[in-house]
């Protein structure tokens, strides 16, 4: 029996879709939890989507989530070369092969004549075919038709008889005979279409195993007339339910980035986000819901892969996130919010102190993303003359009462001169000046945030002075007094 193995084939047209995360990740259980072989291999002959650079995103994205391949691009093997465009010879031979034995055969319809031929099937209300030339066109028609400037693509000339699907997951799928046509298999500009090259990848590399999402299951039937036409093996299929948004409709940009970068550059951690997509179209036994890498390992199975399309609940992901951060230890926070850190350079916390880092994390306590972090305290690090005022904040903390924020700035002001600059200190500070003039802490403590950051919003009031320094707090006050009527 062959060794199981599994790939993950994405082409590189950007940094990788949770979709695309979804797939590596359940082809990457399947080999784990059955002790085979993860394959990571391009798929690059769409030359018209090409991104150069997307290559090195995507084994980036996958890294970071914690998914390593065991073969494949970024890491070699036996059967390279694993990118598509560089086994362009291989896809060659099999192609000259099928026209050999007659089935494949030369097509050089123009898209003009294929448009006019489908407005003539949408007129006659029929659902358009191409029909198959009789007598195929030889390689020296082919060559005529290249020369006087014709598009020359190779067509496989399907056999007439319906294919059935055995997925794992969809149970039986028939594609009736009626609804095939003979699909390009080489296109004009001499790459073969997918279809053709995962046939043969697929059988080349040991692939047993084919795990992809839903939306390939209608085209299943190419692979396997392939396959049978070049005498390969059948491996297993697993199609993936879809991935929607909370509205039902497919998952896009419109409400939000959907790859994987994004939720990086936005503060998620990588474990709560493999955690999230782990669920989308999967059930683990019992109430397990938050796993690691390792738990997902153990207890994954393609028996509780559903049918359901899949929601994908952007707040159940934040909440997820949220109980990571606040289960991390120390040194996973700190690694976490400095990769945060370089992949957005405009914050100003500086990312290289490991110190000021763990203190800025400790008075931050409780956020849900990274970037909550530097909503709390990011303007601390800013230049003090580069924030502005929330007006809200203003009229209500600082104006109300005849301004009565403006009088508290003004008369702590010099207390906070002669204070020992300690957290300490300068709570205790504050406290005996809320006692000694009957105030809340909130008419103090507000006040004082306003000042320093223009907004309502900080961590304790004692920890943010102190983090900020004594100097700059005295010059951010003087400088909100500023704004005081006359």
């Amino acid at each position: 029996m062959a060794e199981l193995k599994t790939r993950f084939a994405p082409s590189p047209t950007g940094h990788l879709h949770v979709g695309g995360a979804r797939t590596a990740l359940f082809n990457y259980l399947l080999a784990r939890r059955g002790g085979g072989t993860f394959l990571l291999r391009i798929e690059d002959t769409d030359r018209s989507r090409h991104e150069e650079g997307a290559v090195e995103q995507i084994v980036e994205d996958l890294r970071w989530l914690g998914i390593e391949p065991d073969e494949g691009v970024g890491v070699g093997g036996a059967n390279g070369p694993y990118r598509q465009s560089e086994r362009l010879d291989i896809y060659a031979e099999r192609v000259e092969r099928l026209l050999a034995e007659r089935k494949a055969y030369y097509a050089f319809d123009t898209p003009e004549e294929l448009d006019a031929l489908r407005a003539a099937a949408q007129a006659d209300k029929r659902g358009f075919r191409y029909e198959r030339p009789d007598p195929l066109p030889t390689a020296a028609d082919a060559e005529r038709a290249g020369a006087d400037g014709r598009p020359v693509v190779v067509r496989f000339a399907c056999p007439r008889a319906d294919v059935t699907i055995h997925d794992r997951a969809f149970g039986t799928v028939t594609m009736p005979a009626a609804e095939m046509e003979d699909f390009i298999i080489r296109k004009a500009d001499g790459y073969p279409t997918y279809y053709l090259a995962n046939v043969v990848d697929d059988a080349m590399m040991g692939v047993t195993v084919v795990c992809r999402g839903q939306e390939f299951l209608g085209q299943t039937w190419r692979q396997v007339v392939l396959r049978e036409a070049l005498g390969l093996s059948e491996p297993d299929y697993l199609h993936l339910p879809l991935i929607l948004d909370m509205q039902g409709r497919k998952l896009s940009k419109r409400d939000g980035d959907v790859d994987v970068h994004s939720f990086r550059a936005a503060g998620y951690l990588p474990e709560a986000l493999l955690n999230f997509i782990a669920l989308l179209g999967w059930s683990p036994p019992g109430d397990h819901e938050r796993m690691g890498l390792a738990e997902l390992v153990e207890l994954f199975g393609a028996d509780r892969i559903g049918k359901a399309n899949a929601k994908f609940d952007r707040a159940k992901l934040l909440a997820f996130n949220t109980d990571a951060a606040a289960g991390a230890d120390a040194s996973r926070l700190l690694a976490g919010l400095k990769d945060y850190l370089s992949l957005n350079p405009d914050v100003p916390i500086p990312a290289t102190d490991d110190e000021l880092l763990r203190r800025v994390l400790r008075i931050c306590a409780g956020f849900r993303t990274y970037a909550d972090v530097v909503t709390k305290c990011g303007v601390l690090f800013a230049p003090d003359d580069s924030y502005e005022y929330a007006e809200k904040a203003v009229k209500k903390v600082l104006r109300k009462n005849d301004g009565a924020g403006y009088t508290v700035l003004a008369d702590i002001r010099g207390r906070l001169a002669e204070c020992e600059w300690t957290p300490e200190a300068i709570g205790a500070l504050i406290a005996e000046y809320c006692q000694a003039n009957g105030l809340g802490m909130g008419k103090v403590a507000q006040p004082l945030r306003v000042a320093v950051t223009g907004t309502p919003v900080s961590p304790a009031i004692e920890e943010t002075l102190d983090l900020l320094g004594r100097d700059k707090t005295l010059a951010r006050i003087d400088r909100c007094l500023t704004l005081r009527p006359s």
